[in-house]
């Protein structure tokens, strides 16, 4: 029996168990032996992969990147063409786009590089079909992945590529649990899982302890300490283990919403992380990249040399999570922490007007900041 008729064996397994207390260990197991399959015919379709097929790979440039991906024939590179300078040849017909077609916009001072990539068919990576792999995995390398969907499908399409996006290990819209896991050398010949959890007990999701080292046993895991301080899913769980998962947010763009009536429009309007547009009417275009603007959510920051105005055309570009004063020196230049006295902030994060900092000051989207370093005085 070949990888993929396996996997298939086990999917069906787990659809016909029925899900209660007393088969929450053998769905556990069952889950993480597809995992370790998925993972084979992932690698296998690398290894195929010919040394002479084009690569879709594109050098970084701009602030941030967004991989606009869905099925053929929805709107990708026409989408590319509207806000970007680049052409991408758009056309009626399935597969037009053959490789990755890099773009460039700015929006609100920050400089963001759109990768409009080959459509993904059902199947593509899950199955190894064509280059599938190849092609999902550049989104990975994405700051934000643009979902362009065809609206008379919504629901079909977003499933589809929500699950080969699954399968390298993309996470969409969901933050990784927060799972402590590290792998050790036993000293002597025994092996030894230590187990912990921070969180309320009983486990509600599937989890148990047991569970947790057949898991790492099947992955030939067998000296690890484990802490779990949130209950999680077994797939979560094994997200962590696996080391590959990553959390990409996505915003959902449904395109032709002119073939429409305004009731299903306003609906998907207002689902989460979702935009609706009509390329072909030029319609709502400007919201979605507003949309792409806000879920980043990018912190602009404006630097003052000393005795000078700020400069608000150049604004240096953080991250909410990383937007420390620190991270804005280095950002900057990489000897600039060393150097760092102190900072004076003008902007909402600031108390007074301005206020003198340290290292660790958290910034605000259009804050001004002068940096003093040894030798500079104010």
């Amino acid at each position: 029996m070949g990888l993929l008729e396996k996997k298939k064996a086990i999917e069906d397994e787990i659809a016909k168990t029925q899900k209660n207390k007393a088969t929450e260990y053998h769905l556990g197991k069952l889950k993480g032996k597809l995992a370790q399959i998925k993972k084979q015919v992932l690698e296998n379709s690398t290894h195929k992969a010919g040394s002479n097929e084009p690569n879709f790979e594109v050098r970084k440039k701009g602030n941030v990147r967004v991989a606009l991906v869905g099925l053929p024939s929805v709107g990708k590179s026409s989408f590319l063409n509207r806000v970007t300078k680049t052409h991408s040849v758009a056309a009626s017909y399935d597969f037009t786009t053959l490789t990755c077609i890099p773009g460039m916009y700015v929006h609100k001072g920050t400089e963001i590089q759109i990768l409009d990539l080959p459509g993904i068919v059902d199947g593509a990576v899950t199955e190894s079909k064509g280059r599938g792999r190849q092609v999902v995995s550049t989104a990975r390398t994405a700051d934000l992945i643009l979902m362009m969907i065809d609206a008379t499908q919504a629901e079909q399409q977003r499933r589809i590529i929500t699950k080969e996006l699954s399968a390298v290990g993309i996470r969409l819209n969901r933050a990784l649990p927060h799972v402590y896991f590290r792998k050790f050398v036993s000293k002597g010949s025994l092996n030894i899982i230590r187990f912990s959890c921070t969180c309320p007990t009983p486990l509600q999701n599937g989890l148990s302890e047991e569970l947790v080292k057949e898991l790492l046993k099947q992955m030939d895991i067998y000296n690890a300490e484990v802490i779990l301080h949130e209950d999680c899913t077994v797939e979560d769980f094994l997200d962590v283990i696996g080391g590959s998962a990553r959390s990409i947010p996505c915003l959902y763009a449904y395109n032709k919403i002119d073939c429409l009536m305004m009731d299903e429009v306003d609906r998907l309007a207002r689902l989460p992380c979702s935009g609706v547009l009509s390329l072909q009417m030029d319609l709502n275009v400007e919201q979605v990249k507003e949309d792409i603007w806000s879920l980043m959510d990018i912190v602009r920051v404006y630097g003052k040399p000393k005795n000078e105005r700020p400069d608000f055309l150049t604004p240096h570009i953080l991250r909410s999570g990383r937007c420390s004063v620190e991270d804005l020196c280095n950002a900057i230049h990489k000897d600039m922490v060393n150097k760092f006295r102190y900072a004076l902030v003008w902007g909402r994060s600031a108390k007074q007007q301005p206020q003198q900092v340290g290292i660790q000051h958290k910034l605000m989207d259009e804050d001004v900041v002068q940096i003093l370093t040894t030798g500079v005085s104010a």
